[in-house]
């Protein structure tokens, strides 16, 4: 893995105070290449312009807000990268929030209020993923199918990995138990 201090942080918030404590926090942790915008817009820019290794976007932002920017980052065709990892920051941490960002294909999510080891978790989770990105019709983004054993033989876990509907999943099994 990379160190710290190579990789490059995009923060995409309307709050400025916000992005100055995300900022202060990376920069305590090591990261010491940290860019932020203000706007969807500004980050595109700076998206075009630098390499960067890792977004972080708030969800509520004007003119566009995060899920609609990480859509853009993923589906337009002129995207400058659409396989950067990106973490969803917001306060609204409902399932079907955490859904819909997940859905939008964002890397990861973090709940505000932020703790530097949430930070830090979040960062080092998104940054040694290994999930493949999975492009179909309504989604494009990292592998939903989070913790998958690659030993288990078992059913398939979608309906068009073997033609059957009546699939479980191993999750679900363990949330029931």
């Amino acid at each position: 893995m990379t160190a710290l201090n190579d990789i490059h942080v995009l923060m995409v918030d309307d709050n400025g105070p916000m992005r100055q404590l995300i900022r202060a926090l990376a920069r305590a942790g090591g990261i010491v290449h940290f860019s932020e915008a203000d706007t969807a817009a500004g980050a595109l820019e700076i998206l075009r312009a630098t390499p960067i290794d890792l977004v972080i976007v708030d969800w509520k932002m004007r003119p566009m807000d995060g899920l609609a920017f990480t859509r853009m980052i993923r589906w337009n065709n002129d995207s400058p990268n659409p396989y950067v990892p990106i973490l969803m920051l917001t306060a609204h941490t409902e399932v079907s929030r955490v859904a819909a960002a997940r859905d939008a294909g964002v890397t990861g999510f973090l709940k505000k209020p932020i703790s530097t080891r949430l930070l830090f978790d979040r960062i080092g989770n998104a940054l040694t993923d290994t999930r493949h990105f999975v492009r179909v019709d309504n989604f494009f983004g990292p592998d939903r199918r989070h913790g998958q054993a690659p030993w288990y033989p078992g059913p398939f876990r979608r309906v068009g990995d073997n033609g059957e509907a009546d699939t479980f999943d191993l999750d679900d099994l363990r949330a029931s138990a």
